[in-house]
């Protein structure tokens, strides 16, 4: 029988956590702010979602949008959030820190796993804009992070197919690489099979229109929110087998 294959989903609010939760995701990447990539959910947000479900959720701890070079102050709020996911009860974080030449930042890495432990760490993919994917997969190992989220240092994970083969050979029985971006359910076997990766991520995003019975025309906006493609979820899981 074919290996579990985890399916990790990244949402956008506290619905959209619970609906892909409810269609059969295993784990959560919890963010807010999709058109930043994600940044860290609110407090708000986090307290809520952490008492209306006991599965796994990661939230991401991001301090803004844009690059992953980070200054003192930002590190300071990335360590305080990273705490408070910690105290709610989280069982993991999402996190990605890289120099200002490419290089993945080790030191504030290792500061923060040891910091969230016994929390499980995720680096996400800030490790695909790092400088050279196979000393910045052993740089991460190094830190203590428990899986790498990556599309392979290209926009679609489906168009780096050898190397993420390359990097679940190299990663062995260390590190989970998690492929991801792009991944939806006509090509997430493909992935699986010709990678050898045991987990994956999907965003299965799906724009909700407003159920705004009025809508002030003068503002000329399209106020859909983000959520989850639920039947996305389902048909993923079901060929992932």
């Amino acid at each position: 029988m074919r290996q579990k294959i985890i399916l990790e989903v990244a949402v956008f609010s506290v619905e959209a956590a619970l609906a892909a939760l409810q269609a059969g995701a295993d784990r959560i990447e919890f963010c807010e702010n999709p058109n930043e990539g994600g940044t860290t959910p609110s407090y708000g947000s986090l307290k809520t979602l952490i008492g209306l479900t006991n599965k796994p959720v990661f939230p991401i701890i991001r301090p803004r949008g844009g690059d992953f070079l980070y200054t003192e102050v930002e590190f300071e709020c990335i360590k305080a959030d990273l705490l408070l996911a910690k105290e709610l009860g989280y069982p993991g974080a999402v996190i990605g820190l890289l120099n200002a030449d490419g290089t993945i930042d080790t030191k504030r890495t290792a500061e923060l796993v040891k910091l969230a432990a016994p929390m499980q760490i995720t680096f996400h993919r800030a490790f695909d804009r790092c400088n050279d994917p196979i000393k910045g997969l052993e740089a991460i190992i190094s830190t203590g992070c428990k899986r790498v989220l990556t599309s392979g240092q290209v926009p679609n994970v489906g168009d780096a197919i050898p190397l993420i083969k390359q990097l679940v050979a190299i990663a062995a029985d260390r590190i989970v690489i998690l492929p991801g971006s792009g991944v939806r359910a006509n090509n997430c076997k493909k992935i699986i099979d010709e990678t050898g990766a045991t987990e994956i991520h999907s965003s299965a995003r799906k724009a909700n229109p407003s159920l705004m019975q009025y809508n002030a025309p003068s503002m000329n906006e399209n106020m859909v929110f983000m959520g989850v493609d639920e039947n996305e979820i389902k048909t993923m899981l079901e060929n992932l087998y």
